[in-house]
């Protein structure tokens, strides 16, 4: 049975500089509602998302021993390639059908940060991607804090609140690789599942399969228009704001059997606090402990079995 479409209006990325008021009412009803927005007009060129699809494909396609080169055994899965069979969804029982690669934030020599946020792994093979790589993950940090001066203004906080809290923030630009898929698979392509982070900006996959959990316990599909970005809330948000904006419930789901030999790809940006914000409930249930970016990363990174 195929699931029904979930209601997400699409919304240009451009009404936050032209009229902010209507931007955060139309972003903040779609994430309260949903805990996904779907974004127009991102303004990232399509040849750099070109120039970066064409360097995962390559080096997804590299020899096992090269990518196993390129992992960082005690890394915790923060930085360079992750194989399959590591990454489970939390209370799951099978891992996700995927492999993936992670890059962070390139640090200064000497930065203070430098002790948590470990240098980037390139992959000699496929010199272009370093260069595609670190210009993706500028131009969606760029999406997300444009994004998030509508969240603040949404929450009644000035435009500005969280500038100083996501900089140098500890983001991740996620590129995956889910293969095509055996029809005696066992699990899914990605588990059931919450994001850590703040937000995650998801640029479109060629493949369909997103789907997020309702309120009433129904699987909706997810489909936004080619050249948008598809949005949701964190756990980290969802925290700071005392479940005001939830953290929902995703997952991949297998294609059905006449696209299951078509493999997917897809670059989710995860948007982070830096490391040594205090994660402190703004509103809604001021129960919950305050705690580090860091140390909420970490509590999470064990329970998907990363750490």
């Amino acid at each position: 049975m195929v699931a029904r479409v979930a209601d997400i209006a699409p919304v240009p990325l451009a009404l936050v500089a032209r009229d902010l008021d209507a931007a955060a009412r139309l972003l903040g009803d779609s994430f309260r509602r949903t805990g996904f927005a779907v974004v127009e007009g991102h303004g990232i060129p399509q040849a750099l998302i070109g120039e970066m699809l064409a360097a995962m494909r390559q080096v997804f396609a590299l020899p096992e021993a090269e990518k196993m080169a390129c992992f960082v055994p005690d890394g915790a899965g923060q930085r360079g390639y992750t194989p399959f069979g590591r990454e489970i969804a939390k209370g799951a029982a099978l891992h996700d059908l995927k492999e993936f690669w992670h890059v962070g934030r390139e640090l200064p020599a000497g930065h203070p940060l430098a002790a948590v946020m470990p240098p980037n792994v390139w992959p000699a093979a496929v010199p272009g991607f370093r260069a595609a790589a670190l210009g993706l993950f500028a131009a969606l940090e760029q999406a997300g804090h444009t994004i998030l001066r509508a969240v603040a203004h949404h929450l009644g906080l000035r435009p500005a609140h969280f500038e100083n809290l996501v900089r140098d923030g500890n983001s991740i630009l996620r590129l995956l690789h889910y293969p095509p898929v055996p029809a005696d698979a066992p699990g899914v392509r990605a588990g059931a599942h919450e994001d850590i982070n703040v937000i995650t900006l998801l640029l479109g996959a060629e493949e369909a399969g997103l789907e997020i959990l309702s309120r009433e316990g129904e699987w909706l599909r997810v489909e936004a228009p080619p050249g948008s970005l598809v949005v949701n809330v964190g756990d980290m948000l969802e925290r700071l704001t005392g479940g005001d904006l939830p953290s929902t419930t995703h997952r991949v789901v297998n294609p059905p059997p006449e696209r299951r030999h078509v493999p997917r790809y897809s670059m989710p940006f995860f948007l982070h606090f830096r490391p040594d914000v205090l994660i402190r409930p703004l509103a809604g249930d001021r129960t919950l402990p305050p705690i580090t970016a860091n140390d909420f990363l970490c509590e999470r990174l064990r329970e998907i079995g990363l750490m």
